[in-house]
């Protein structure tokens, strides 16, 4: 292992910023960042070595692969975290525009929403990951919640309790049981589970994880949390009896007054339910 991947590792692993995940996901980028700088001509470089020009570098070889702004953007937050941890924060500039970083596009023309078809479940062989799939699309949950959640835990008649340690942020939240199939699954889930969580006796969650990973590739399957799209266009549709843009229906300068009043409402009902702080976010999910 080159020291420029070792020392960013060590400088991951003794870090306990973020969830579990959040900081799974920063090592994997900065592991590929530290290759990316290898591959552009950067050789013997340690973690203590990051200059200006370093960044430069990744920004123009990122913007030339014509890579999304988010991706772009997700990769400058890893960088000023590096940059922090070994005293060089003024090495990366404060706003991404400096390096000519478009602006991100919060909201797709598209929907993202994804169905979960019999035929696809079938293809995933692992019977915790396939039941964490469909807890995802029923309730729309994230992968570390279908992945974390103890569903008798969860279960509390009318809704699921998912706990700080499952979820983003670690924001307690309630998502509500509305229907027979729900309840029939949930009921599928407690019975595969036990008193435990869908990860089974003897497996990390990092282990789960990656044997979710593995599934959906060999299913053929991926970009799943388009299934939290899907739950989300679906409680539009029930709060307000009409489809949101996302799924068809009209854009809110469309609505009556009425009709808008009742759009507030729901949106900030399904922000409440996926786990986001701000209304605004359910724009991604559902249109505007």
């Amino acid at each position: 292992m080159r020291d420029l991947n070792y020392q960013l590792k060590m400088l991951c692993r003794h870090s306990h910023e973020g969830s579990f995940e959040t900081r799974v996901g920063r090592e994997r980028q900065l592991t590929a960042i530290a290759n990316q700088l290898h591959d552009l001509g950067f050789r013997q470089l340690q973690a203590t070595s990051l200059k200006q020009k370093h960044i430069k570098a990744l920004v123009d070889h990122w913007l030339g692969q014509n890579l999304s702004p988010g991706t772009i953007k997700n990769r400058m937050s890893c960088l000023r975290w590096w940059a922090e941890k070994v005293n060089k924060r003024a090495v990366v500039a404060a706003a991404n525009d400096f390096y000519g970083i478009p602006d991100r596009q919060f909201v797709s023309e598209n929907s993202k929403a994804k169905g979960l078809a019999r035929e696809q479940l079938d293809q995933v062989k692992d019977e915790h990951v396939r039941m964490s799939l469909r807890l995802q699309r029923a309730f729309g949950l994230r992968r570390e919640e279908a992945l974390k959640i103890r569903p008798r835990w969860a279960d509390r008649g009318d809704h699921l309790h998912l706990k700080a340690s499952w979820t983003k942020g670690g924001r307690e939240r309630t998502v509500p049981i509305r229907t027979r199939e729900q309840r029939a699954l949930l009921e599928q889930a407690k019975r595969l589970a036990g008193v435990g969580a869908l990860i089974p006796r003897g497996r990390s969650y990092i282990e789960q994880l990656r044997i979710y990973e593995r599934q959906m590739a060999n299913a053929g399957l991926s970009k799943m949390h388009g299934l939290r799209h899907a739950y989300a266009q679906q409680r539009y549709l029930e709060l307000t009896g009409w489809p949101s843009p996302h799924g068809g229906g009209p854009s809110k300068e469309d609505l009556t007054p009425a009709q808008q009043q009742a759009d507030q409402h729901a949106r900030l009902a399904i922000s409440r339910e996926l786990g986001h702080v701000r209304e605004q976010i359910t724009a991604v999910y559902l249109g505007r």
